[in-house]
């Protein structure tokens, strides 16, 4: 894959981290190139990881490949401006959602994307995909390990509970009923 076209690809993933970092983690070092590999294929199993496009961000926010993948999947490392580990992984169509969703666009219809973050995420609104702090109104949750179904028809979503505070230890809607709504699945 061509790194320029990989870089502007990407680049909407890097804001969108950014949009989710509540807060500015105090001590933490830049990774080197070996470490953020290392970071970004602790987000799927290892067989999935193993073949993945491994992508970092760069101080200036742009993203660069650390490692060219062939099995569809785009992994990234842990977000250094978030408190606490969040590498996630997610294929093509996972992709073009976050790509919408950044971009206060629609997402694509009929592409149901699949992400991993296998080592949990940061803390989020679970109301508001915009959402930046917590406040008392956004439901601002911390989520364990779980992978995520994105895009799906709203018909899916409608089996699982849809609570602004839900039980994270079981699978729940984050975002319901906005168009980026996506069910969020804990693993173990």
């Amino acid at each position: 894959m061509n790194t320029t076209r990989l870089i502007g690809r990407y680049s909407i993933v890097a804001l969108a981290l950014v949009l989710t970092a509540g807060v500015q983690a105090a001590g933490k070092k830049a990774m080197t190139d070996a470490e953020q590999i290392a970071s970004a294929m602790r987000a799927a199993p290892a067989r999935v990881a193993k073949g993945a496009t491994i992508v970092a961000m760069d101080a200036a926010g742009k993203m660069r490949t650390l490692r060219e993948g062939h099995n569809g999947f785009t992994c990234m490392a842990d977000n250094p401006a978030t408190p606490g580990p969040d590498p996630m992984c997610m294929d093509k169509n996972a992709m073009e959602w976050v790509n919408a969703w950044v971009a206060h666009q629609p997402p694509p219809a009929g592409k149901i994307g699949f992400m991993y973050m296998l080592e949990g995420g940061t803390d989020a609104s679970n109301t508001d995909p915009y959402a930046t702090a917590p406040t008392a109104s956004n439901h601002w949750i911390k989520t364990g390990p779980h992978v995520m179904v994105v895009g799906a028809d709203a018909s899916f979503y409608d089996q699982y509970p849809k609570s602004a505070e839900p039980d994270t230890h079981a699978p729940y809607v984050m975002w319901a009923g906005t168009p980026y709504q996506h069910l969020m699945a804990p693993v173990k």
